[in-house]
């Protein structure tokens, strides 16, 4: 049984911050049945790294809910050749919106932080309280230690201002909207951009990175959106919630999903040259769970709606680097 409504979002006005983004877009679309007002900005309308433009955007919208999903992000290469941009512009992201936020009395946030917040050797399945347990996974601890400071900011704030900002820690995303650039993807859409290719060109295999032996978990990013919505009408504290399926996969089984869903019958073969990052990530979800929700899209399901997102948004071509 769902929890409360103590935050409902009926007649307010609500920005989603990165809205351009996968799980940014996702959260628009889900708004769409609240009967609030959605406020949007593109990055020439306010830069999220300049603080004052970003004080001034809150100012003059006056928004009583943000959804703080902006982000730089990216894949283990992306992160691991780029690693000053992605402290630098996710740390002034998150410290500007916040700061805004509490400077113009905002009713309540949610920063959308990462699995990757967690140290490499964690617990699994990881529970909320392993943060700054141990060392991180050196090929994203970048990006990982700026959204920890955005949780530690949205703690700080409450613990000092008395603000309602909370943060929620989704797993691996994916869905329509992804980026499929494959030097700056993640696993899943770069497997599916790889096997939709292998299967155009004719080739009788396809490669992928490491030893395939690593687990992932996968939440389908309009399931993100769901969950991101429930927590900001139900939940109000100081610690992070996880937000996950329950489920993992090993890469290599990933592959052959993938193949299946995109019709390539090669072989799939492994590059052992390339790192495998963390060996296995599972969040508990037995928090969120507590409070009522669970994910609905099973993941073949939201594969096969990924790549016909893929198709229609132009095979082949990638999407670029994330927006902000």
């Amino acid at each position: 049984m769902a929890s409360e409504i103590i935050f409902p979002l009926a007649d307010r006005r609500v920005w989603v911050a990165g809205h351009r983004g996968m799980v940014g877009s996702a959260i628009v679309r889900r708004l769409a049945g609240e009967n609030c007002e959605i406020i949007m900005a593109t990055r020439d309308e306010v830069d999220l790294k300049n603080a004052s433009e970003v004080k001034a955007f809150v100012a003059d919208k006056k928004p009583d809910a943000i959804f703080m999903a902006a982000a730089k992000v990216g894949g283990i290469l992306a992160n691991d050749t780029h690693p000053a941009d992605f402290l630098y512009d996710n740390l002034l992201i998150a410290a500007n919106v916040t700061e805004a936020a509490y400077r113009n009395h905002v009713g309540k946030m949610l920063f959308l932080g990462s699995s990757c917040i967690y140290p490499k050797l964690a617990p699994q399945p990881i529970p909320e309280d392993a943060l700054l347990t141990g060392p991180l996974e050196p090929t994203n601890e970048w990006y990982a230690i700026a959204k920890i400071a955005g949780i530690k900011l949205a703690q700080a704030y409450r613990k000092q201002h008395g603000c309602d900002f909370i943060s929620a820690m989704p797993t691996n995303l994916y869905g329509p909207g992804d980026n499929f650039d494959l030097n700056t993807s993640h696993v899943l859409p770069a497997l599916i951009r790889k096997a939709h290719e292998a299967k155009v060109s004719g080739a009788d295999h396809m490669t992928i990175w490491g030893t395939g032996t690593p687990r992932r978990e996968f939440l389908n990013a309009d399931d993100c959106a769901d969950a991101c919505v429930f927590l900001m009408q139900r939940y109000s504290d100081f610690e992070h919630v996880n937000v996950g399926s329950g489920e993992d996969i090993a890469i290599i089984d990933l592959a052959r999903l993938v193949c299946e869903v995109v019709d390539f019958t090669g072989d799939i073969r492994t590059d052992l040259s390339k790192p495998d990052g963390t060996l296995r990530k599972l969040m508990s979800g037995g928090k969120l769970q507590a409070f009522g929700w669970c994910p609905r899209i099973a993941l073949r399901a939201g594969v096969e709606d990924a790549y016909a997102a893929f198709l229609f948004d132009g095979a082949g071509r990638g999407r670029g680097p994330a927006k902000l």
